[in-house]
């Protein structure tokens, strides 16, 4: 997330910087403008969504870049789809260690329990638009071996 320039910080709670980074278009890294905006604490910056709170909000003032590096280990499922592996994600947020290989419980809804379906072991990185000012860049991704 970064500087838009002319900004007007607007809104609260969620309804102030909200996005996200979906891993494998199912588990999702909240991004929010959580600079004292308080929110509830496994949607605030940084929380796999509604299943981990970061450990500390190490956000940024609103229009100042922030940064989020993600380790992310896929789930894995055996050949009649059965789950063997949960996902788990480390993340580092401004530099600041926030998620240490926390363990995802499944999809990461808004609406419902999580919960693990089979799925391919290669799958998409997606933004999310909840119409909120907001700019990515210097996206890498980098395959880890097993």
């Amino acid at each position: 997330m970064g500087p838009l320039h002319g900004l007007r910080v607007e809104g609260s709670s969620q309804g102030r910087g909200n996005s996200g980074v979906f891993l494998m278009n199912n588990y999702e890294l909240q991004i929010l403008d959580s600079y004292q905006n308080p929110t509830y604490f496994h949607g605030q910056a940084g929380a796999i969504y509604k299943q981990h709170a970061p450990l500390v909000n190490a956000s940024r003032k609103p229009g100042e870049w922030q940064a989020y590096d993600v380790v992310f280990h896929a789930p894995k499922f055996d050949a009649d789809g059965k789950l063997i592996q949960r996902a788990t994600f480390t993340v580092f947020h401004n530099g600041v260690l926030i998620q240490d290989h926390v363990i995802v419980m499944g999809v990461t809804s808004h609406d419902k329990p999580p919960y693990y379906e089979a799925h391919a072991a290669k799958m998409p990185l997606s933004l999310q638009d909840h119409h909120n000012p907001m700019r990515f860049r210097n996206i890498w991704i980098r395959e880890l071996a097993d």
